[in-house]
């Protein structure tokens, strides 16, 4: 089995939820896991992971991964939002999975809003994670394509081209297909 993994896909397509019920199949088993999330990622609860459809789990909020040490005992690491980290970072999960023979599972988006790959997204790729998407609909009515993109739009509706990488919530996000995302984005449409 390979050591280092990352299950990324669109908002919405339940990675959390998939990192909630790994660490709890992981410890029914009898190999408690050790959970991380960033600490720039407070939205729900600062020692917790919460999905969407309400499941939790107790998780360590690092800000970043530097000095992090694995328990000798720990087996398996899950990452949360894993693209809020640095590329450093990623190096730092890769030295553990290399050299003490652990297991990584890092969860999160791909690229943001404006089709740019998060670095420590890149960086999981550059290093030979293994790749699992996560699929989800297009969240346009009427749609049954997969969810490939993020739009961002602002209060009044309009979809935002520029701006921070790094915003957390999904209140002003849509997850959408590719054509969908090409037609709104690239006329400056508005949300549906």
């Amino acid at each position: 089995m390979a050591n280092l993994h990352f299950h990324y896909g669109v908002m919405s397509s339940s990675k959390s939820a998939a990192l909630i019920i790994a660490a709890h199949n992981f410890t029914k088993n009898g190999t408690r896991p050790e959970v991380i999330k960033p600490s720039f990622d407070t939205r729900f609860a600062n020692s917790q992971i919460v999905s969407r459809i309400g499941l939790s789990c107790d998780a360590v909020a690092m800000p970043n991964l530097n000095g992090y040490l694995a328990k000798p005992e720990t087996k398996i690491i899950l990452v949360d939002e894993v693209q809020f980290f640095s590329p450093s970072d990623i190096d730092r999960l890769v030295h553990i999975a290399d050299t003490e023979n652990k297991i990584v599972m890092c969860y999160g988006l791909m690229v943001d809003s404006n089709q740019q790959i998060f670095p420590a997204s890149r960086r999981l790729i550059e290093v030979g994670a293994k790749l699992h998407r996560m699929e989800s609909p297009c969240q346009i009515n009427g749609c049954t394509k997969l969810a490939t993109h993020h739009l961002r739009f602002d209060t009044n509706g309009n979809v935002i081209h520029a701006g921070d990488q790094f915003a957390l919530g999904d209140s002003n996000y849509k997850s959408v297909c590719r054509h969908h995302y090409n037609e709104l984005y690239n006329s400056h449409g508005k949300q549906r």
